[in-house]
């Protein structure tokens, strides 16, 4: 087995290296509207289903202007990494995403990762700017409204980046029991979801997060700092099964199933887990 790489943060290492809340999830369908910013598409949508906060699963979904950023190196300041320059795709389609919808200094704001193209162009993959992309029609997809907890972001020492942390938020109400979810840097996924199911003997395990050199079991992606996307993941008794996407320095994505116990963090991951 090779040596994983590890990376260094500008900050003291937090003694707690995942957090987890109780909540319950309702399966619901989000009308997005077009003709507006996706992020005020998407938080009126889940407003009128009755959450201000959710995770959304996204596919298939024509974009009149789509914009996102990808990881890039660190930028000098004791940061892990960064943001790559802005690109703009006119008439895109998000072929898959994922998105959090929590809450920053009191507003909605989320956090999405996704794959797309333009017209006739590769797939592409990054963090999706929602306030600056605009949907081409209305479309409905489905999601999961979020009772009991909510993430929202504070600053994270550790990392020095502003991150979603999960918070008790109100009463839980109706649906499936879950975990919202987030983890450490430098943490081993698979492991630390094993210990953070508690008595879920069955899950489903939805969310986004960052990966250093992102090991498939069929390949490696070599990239210091990674965008992942979970395209589907299953926790069974103490196996977990991560299906994900992930794109690193050059832009270029790569899928396929997590080698166990063979990544480690590079940020943050946002969890949820479902109990069936």
């Amino acid at each position: 087995m090779s040596t994983l790489q590890l990376l260094s943060h500008p900050g003291p290492r937090a003694e707690a290296r995942f957090a987890a809340l109780p909540c319950r999830a309702q399966p619901v369908e989000i009308h997005l509207a077009a003709g507006q910013s996706f992020e005020r598409a998407v938080v009126q949508g889940f407003a009128e289903a009755g959450f201000s906060a959710g995770y959304l699963r996204l596919a298939d979904i024509g974009f009149e202007r789509l914009t996102y950023v990808i990881p890039a190196p660190a930028p000098g300041d004791g940061r892990a990494a960064w943001y790559s320059k802005t690109y703009v795709l006119e008439r895109a389609e998000i072929a898959e995403a994922g998105l959090h919808l929590g809450m920053k200094d009191g507003a909605p704001f989320m956090h999405c990762h996704g794959l797309w193209s333009g017209p006739g162009g590769p797939l592409r993959m990054g963090h999706l700017l929602a306030a600056e992309s605009v949907l081409s029609e209305a479309v409905t997809m489905s999601g999961w409204g979020i009772t009991g907890a909510a993430l929202e972001v504070t600053p994270d020492a550790e990392t020095g980046f502003d991150l979603f942390a999960p918070r008790a938020v109100g009463e839980a109400g109706s649906g499936h029991p879950a975990l919202l979810c987030t983890l450490r840097p430098n943490e081993d996924p698979h492991s630390l979801l094993s210990q953070l199911a508690g008595g879920m003997e069955r899950a489903r395990i939805e969310g986004i997060g960052s990966l250093v050199n992102t090991r498939f079991e069929t390949g490696t992606l070599e990239s210091y700092a990674t965008e992942m996307l979970l395209r589907a993941g299953r926790l069974t008794g103490e196996s977990v099964i991560l299906n994900a996407a992930s794109v690193g320095f050059d832009g270029t994505p790569m899928t396929g199933v997590l080698r166990p116990h063979e990544n480690r963090i590079c940020i943050t991951a946002e969890l949820l887990l479902i109990r069936e």
